[in-house]
């Protein structure tokens, strides 16, 4: 990895490339300090961190860097931009006219992204009331602050700071390396990185050193499964044009381990922190009754979350895999070019051949992922020195698999200059 961003930063383009992409996540750390007016920072500077935190609220505070538990003009991050992403992902499989844009090439793609950043801001907006309620609750706003007007203030500080992140994440797609959401969480996360390493470290050398091992080997099975695929053998059938005879190759269809990413935990981890997040705002009056056994059932602590956890994560798999991935299309684009699978005849077969694969290795892969979800939230509950480590496993799922994206990118990069045509 080191020798490839040495060998791109002898390339000026590539070293323009990295060094507008270092800017911009320089910027983005320098937003993510700035106070907010009306709002008392050193009290939320002080009052409360990512292990004070419950719920959806704590895996919040680590994809934004601590922003969030800070209350800063950042605290929203990146989570409006990729929650619209995804809302208008799954909108476009079932609206047909949204449909349509994604077929239209460069200028669809352009509306798409105009409608994107549209709902970013309709859901920051939102949030951003939701996160003004919380603060105020909390009691971070300063007294005698606490009006109308004020706090219409807070709510655009916060909504224009998700709109400023947005943007800073589509000028590293446009001018910088590697993918602009991604790059924003990998510096959020490593950012709450050194809080974890820390909270190892004050709970003694033994538990410092079994984190440090464990972390290791999470991160070496982590890039195993990312970079392990099933590949298809694919033979073209030779056809002749004229003169020339095209076809006759061999080539394979790769079908990643883990095609859905980090994304069924992120949904998984949404879902089943709804209670816990709905109790740290309104908790239970009473220590029996329905909604105290509700919070008691889903909080990290108990066996029960961890399978409901668990399977939600392999539902989310499937369900995500079913709308990002069509074997019907792969199935007919193979017949259109004269391609089949070896030993599999075009059409029908191939699509429940392609179906059959799929469904087992994103088994494999859902499994693995519930693994590095569940893993840190088992080891809090054997030691609770390590229950800070809460979220672990999938901040160490989103940092390896940011890594590898973006060095695969450079690569990728560097080939394309290097590539020596015909008339050389």
């Amino acid at each position: 990895m080191l020798q490839t961003i040495k060998n791109a930063w002898k390339i000026p383009e590539l070293r323009r490339r990295l060094l507008f992409t270092l800017f911009i996540v320089v910027l983005f750390r320098i937003g993510s300090v700035i106070p907010v007016p009306f709002v008392y920072a050193g009290l939320a500077q002080s009052g409360v961190n990512a292990s004070g935190l419950q719920g959806l609220f704590q895996y919040f505070d680590i994809i934004s860097g601590e922003t969030f538990s800070k209350a800063t003009l950042f605290a929203l991050s990146i989570s409006p931009y990729i929650t619209a992403s995804i809302v208008i992902q799954l909108l476009t499989i079932a609206i047909p006219a949204l449909e349509r844009l994604s077929k239209e090439g460069e200028e669809g793609r352009k509306k798409l992204t105009q409608i994107t950043r549209l709902a970013t801001v309709g859901l920051a907006l939102l949030t951003s009331i939701g996160y003004c309620a919380y603060i105020n609750a909390l009691g971070w706003i300063i007294p005698g602050h606490d009006t109308l007007f004020d706090k219409i203030v807070i709510i655009s500080c916060y909504c224009a700071g998700a709109a400023i992140i947005m943007w800073l994440a589509e000028k590293i797609n446009e001018f910088g390396i590697g993918n602009g959401i991604s790059i924003i969480l990998f510096v959020n996360i490593a950012a709450s990185f050194p809080t974890m390493v820390t909270t190892a470290w004050n709970n003694g050398l033994p538990i410092f050193l079994l984190f440090i091992v464990i972390t290791l080997c999470m991160v070496l099975l982590i890039v195993h499964v990312t970079e392990a695929e099933r590949r298809l053998a694919v033979q073209y059938a030779k056809r002749q044009v004229g003169r020339k005879v095209y076809g006759g190759q061999s080539t394979y269809l790769p079908m990643k381990l883990n095609m859905s990413g980090v994304m069924p935990i992120i949904f998984a981890s949404s879902l089943a922190a709804i209670p816990t997040t709905i109790a740290s705002i309104f908790p239970p009056k009473e220590t029996s009754g329905l909604w105290y056994n509700i919070v008691n059932i889903f909080s990290m602590k108990s066996p029960l979350y961890m399978v409901i956890y668990f399977v939600l994560i392999i539902a989310f798999a499937y369900f995500y895999l079913a709308i990002s991935f069509n074997p019907v299309e792969v199935a007919n684009n193979l017949k259109k070019n004269g391609g089949f699978i070896t030993g599999i005849r075009p059409g029908k077969p191939t699509v429940d051949y392609i179906s059959k694969i799929l469904g087992r290795i994103t088994l494999i892969g859902a499994i693995f992922l519930g693994i590095i979800a569940t893993l840190p939230l088992i080891l809090g509950m054997i030691s609770t020195k390590l229950s800070g480590l809460a979220f672990g496993g999938s901040s160490l799922l989103i940092l390896v698999s940011v890594v590898l994206e973006t060095v695969q990118e450079i690569e990728a990069q560097m080939t394309l200059r290097h590539y020596k045509g015909f008339l050389e």
